[in-house]
């Protein structure tokens, strides 16, 4: 009788745990179908013995268009198009564009939110890390080393809500610094008009070929 109970209990456990191929399919599916989001973030960057931490609007399109309006502490603007990007900090006299192409940046990992990729293929020993405190309950993380960016990254955590949402991204650097995106009030398929993703530069202001780090 109490090897029955003992069974029935383990076995409870194990299905209440879920599958790492089925979850990561469950989201790769989730945001396949995504044509727009719309969502407010907060991104958090700690290293070299400093911690930055700014907000904003994100806006994502397929395909590959993206549109981060940084508000706190102070405005910026990063946005592609699908074919280049552009940085500028209003008040500044020189804006900076590169070729997407040229973007191995830590933004690399929202590629997952546009449904481009396949968490299975980028992400390099995929699995669960219920080791790691979640930010709401029922949410789990899934951790994996992306394959394009192994020389710099340590691993990547993404948060999973229960309705399949990333609502979280930590991105663990070689170098021992941490950046992370918060995600929340997101909207999905939301009307959103290419122009948002072309920049027109101020009156007076110059556009240079350069890195785009911010």
């Amino acid at each position: 009788m109490l090897l029955s109970c003992f069974s029935t209990i383990s076995f409870a456990t194990e299905s209440a745990t879920p599958d790492v191929h089925v979850l990561a399919q469950e989201v790769d599916n989730h945001y396949n179908h995504l044509r727009t989001l719309q969502t407010e973030f907060v991104e958090i960057y700690k290293g070299a013995g400093m911690e930055r931490t700014e907000s904003g609007t994100l806006w994502l399109k397929k395909p590959g268009k993206m549109r981060w309006e940084y508000r706190s502490p102070r405005e910026k603007l990063f946005l592609g198009d699908g074919k280049n990007a552009w940085f500028y900090v209003p008040g500044d006299q020189q804006a900076r564009k590169t070729s997407m192409r040229n973007l191995d940046d830590l933004q690399s990992p929202l590629a997952f939110m546009l449904g481009k990729t396949k968490l299975q293929k980028e992400l390099r020993g995929l699995s669960l890390a219920p080791d790691v405190p979640v930010s709401s309950p029922g949410d789990q993380i899934l951790r994996g080393v992306p394959k394009a960016l192994a020389d710099r990254v340590r691993q990547v955590l993404l948060e999973i809500t229960p309705e399949r949402y990333i609502s979280r991204i930590v991105i663990e650097q070689q170098d021992g610094s941490v950046t992370e995106y918060r995600f929340r009030e997101q909207q999905e398929n939301v009307a959103v008009d290419d122009q948002l993703f072309h920049f027109v530069p101020p009156s007076g202001v110059e556009v240079v070929a350069g890195d785009l780090g911010q």
